[in-house]
């Protein structure tokens, strides 16, 4: 490893040291998919909470096969059935209504031929005993554990909340992430340039990362001058925030006044270079209550080290039982060179079931960046990769 520069493993985890998890919440249902639990959450019903048809049919009982039956009522989804059933007696059912007290069996309508309150086996062939029922606590029984802490609120878990009588989960607070963008070079996106500026990529592209990704509330701050009065002005603005991000600056040029603007500001800076390519000059560390991180000014650089520490950051701070991103295996279908003395995430596309690298890497290229739909890890230090070897594979879209 380079002098001076600090693997990525060690560098996410100083990262996530530097924080423990926002306090929890009350959420609505409609307010907490998509965010962390923040204690286990128990069921307050059964489900379901008694056994229920899972055809529209007859209601039996299986001892009284092959019948014939007489009809003695009907059970609808909704209500509870006012009669048993006796020997010798079937009552119409519907989907999702309960068994009435006696039956053990649900005939299927299209096995059965009724005439008036008598009804009888057609000869599509007969159930097995207890066909078609839902039996009561089949999902759930109340007081169950369903939901866990650092567990996400998805879609689905959001249903079984719902089915479990709770209107509101408890959740982590959503983030606070203020973007600054630095650099003389750079005008508003849509503002006409010279050929000396650049639009402001970065925060946008941020800005949708986060959006796509992590339930945050997302605040840009403009664009900053490379000056230190301006710097520190943007910094001092922004300490409200549990992540401030800046993107540019943070090296160590005559022109990069991120660092000293947060140091003079009382920040405890952790750690500021890592062994990653892209994104070698990274920053990292404390300024009150919050987290500051100085990704690379270069988009690419940016986008990864965002992927890398930013959207770890903020899934660890909303509660998060793990929040990186997980590699997967995919086999290479085109040669790579070796790489040198940092870790590589080169951005590629699949090609049927394999992975290919984009032919050019560099870290400013966002129409690269645009046109890959995953990164391709590869170690410090690694010899060539030929055709169909097995690389680690990080999607990305």
């Amino acid at each position: 490893m380079a002098a001076g520069l600090i693997p990525l493993a060690e560098a996410q985890r100083r990262l996530l040291a530097l924080a423990a998890p926002l306090a929890g919440e009350l959420a609505p249902l409609d307010q907490a998919a998509g965010r962390w639990i923040a204690r286990d959450v128990a069921a307050r019903r059964t489900q379901p909470a008694a056994d229920l048809s899972i055809m529209d049919g007859y209601a039996i009982r299986f001892a009284d096969m092959p019948g014939p039956w007489r009809v003695v009522g009907e059970s609808a989804a909704g209500s509870l059935p006012g009669f048993a059933i006796q020997a010798g007696e079937a009552a119409r059912i519907f989907t999702g209504a309960p068994i009435p007290t006696g039956a053990d069996t649900v005939l299927v309508q299209e096995e059965a031929a009724r005439e008036g309150d008598r009804m009888a086996l057609n000869g599509e062939g007969p159930p097995h005993a207890g066909a078609h029922i839902r039996r009561k606590g089949a999902d759930f029984g109340e007081g169950a554990i369903l939901l866990h802490r650092g567990g996400r609120a998805s879609p689905a878990a959001i249903g079984l909340a719902a089915a479990a009588r709770h209107g509101a989960l408890p959740v982590r607070r959503r983030p606070r992430v203020a973007l600054i963008s630095t650099g003389d070079e750079l005008v508003p996106p849509g503002a006409p340039t010279s050929a000396s500026q650049l639009p402001s990529s970065n925060a946008p592209m941020l800005a949708a990362l986060i959006a796509a990704s992590v339930p945050a509330e997302v605040e840009d701050h403009g664009i900053v001058p490379d000056d230190p009065d301006a710097t520190a002005a943007a910094i001092a603005a922004a300490r409200h925030a549990d992540i401030i991000v800046t993107t540019g600056g943070a090296s160590v040029g005559d022109r990069d006044f991120v660092r000293p603007a947060l140091i003079a500001a009382g920040a405890a800076i952790d750690f500021w270079r890592i062994a990653v390519k892209p994104g070698k000059p990274l920053m990292a560390g404390r300024l009150g209550d919050g987290i500051v991180l100085g990704l690379p000014g270069n988009p690419v650089s940016a986008y990864v080290t965002a992927r890398l520490f930013l959207l770890p950051l903020i899934r660890h701070l909303g509660g998060a039982a793990d929040p990186f991103d997980r590699a997967v295996a995919m086999r290479l279908a085109g040669p790579l060179p070796a790489t040198g003395n940092r870790m590589e995430f080169l951005r590629g596309c699949r090609v049927g079931a394999r992975a290919r690298a984009l032919p050019v890497q560099d870290s400013a290229g966002l129409s690269g960046l645009a046109d890959a739909d995953l990164l391709i890890v590869r170690p410090a230090y690694a010899p060539p990769a030929h055709v169909g070897d097995i690389a680690r594979i990080l999607t990305i879209a």
